[in-house]
Order: structure tokens, then sequence, then C-alpha cells
């Protein structure tokens, strides 16, 4: 590399002149121009195979190092009738009538909680069992249970905070400012 420089009055902020270099030094091939959309105009990302903003195919042949095409939208779309097939089963299956009582809406009504303060009660809820659950496993030596109390230790923290949360994120209602 010293030949190449040799003889050239080089500045800090230009490379060195690659006159006389040996053939170790090669030139970069100048990028062609970004293919875009024909649908929306958006330019394509670097390997992409389909547009990111409207979804369309891209007109170039996929490369031997990537996968068909064509073998990826049969499976998409193999895909999305199993999801249209499972939603149409499940819409013609009848639940019992108790069922309704544990949508979501039903319990917020039949609590008066809002939203947010209905979702740190359930997560609270959760903690809890998930102290009581703790208490399924079983000890062998001393060590054991006090690490299974140390994990209901941490459920019930947890449930404290869910609950602290729920508290604090309740709207006070009317009749609580009297």
């Amino acid at each position: 590399m010293a030949e190449v420089v040799q003889g050239t009055q080089q500045e800090f902020w230009r490379p060195p002149s690659p006159t006389g270099a040996p053939a170790a030094v090669t030139l970069q091939a100048v990028p062609s121009l970004a293919t875009t959309c024909g649908r929306c105009g958006t330019e394509f990302l670097i390997g992409s195979r389909f547009c990111h903003s409207c979804g369309s195919h891209r007109t170039q042949a996929a490369t031997a190092a990537e996968p068909d095409a064509g073998f990826v939208s049969v499976t998409w779309n193999h895909l999305l009738q199993g999801a249209h097939l499972t939603a149409a089963t499940w819409r013609t299956i009848e639940f019992p009538s108790w069922l309704r009582y544990l949508h979501f809406h039903e319990i917020k009504s039949w609590l008066g909680l809002p939203t947010a303060s209905l979702i740190a009660f359930m997560i609270g809820l959760g903690c809890v069992t998930g102290a009581l659950l703790a208490g399924l496993l079983t000890a062998r030596t001393l060590v054991d249970w006090q690490a299974i109390q140390f994990y209901r230790a941490e459920w019930l923290l947890a449930a404290t905070a869910a609950f602290v949360a729920g508290i604090l994120l309740k709207k006070p209602s009317p009749s609580d400012s009297d």
C-alpha cells in the first residue's frame, strides 16, 4: 500500500489515489436505482418480494437463494382459509346461557369498576391463585420449604400491588365526594 501513496500529495480528507496500485484495489460497483411499486409508487425494501405499503407483488423474479414466492402465496391463502373456517365453526357452536355472565363487560357492570381497575383486579386474583397453587409444591427439606414460602410471599406481594393499582385507577363516584 506504500507504493500507492508515493509521489502524490494527499490531503487528510482524501483517500490515496489508486494509480499504479496492484490488483488488490478494486472499484466498487455503482448501485442501481431502487425499484418502485407499480401500484403505489413506494420504493421496495432491499430483498423484499412485496410492497410494504400496499402489499402487491414485486415484478422481478425471485432469486435462487429466496424461497419460491408462489409457495409462500399458496401457503398464506391456505392459512387464511383455515382461519375463516375456524371462525365459521365457532359461530355455529351454541354455548350455555350462563356463560354470558363471564363476559368482560358483564363483570365490569356487575362490579361497577372501570376497565383499568377491573384488569388490575383480575391480575390480583391471578396472583392470589398463584400463591395458593405454590402451596401444592412438596418440600423435602427445610430449604425447599423456605423457597416455597418465598414464592408465596412474592405472589402475595404482586397481588397486593395489583389491588393497590386497581384502587388508585378507580375513578371516584359523585357520591364519594359527599
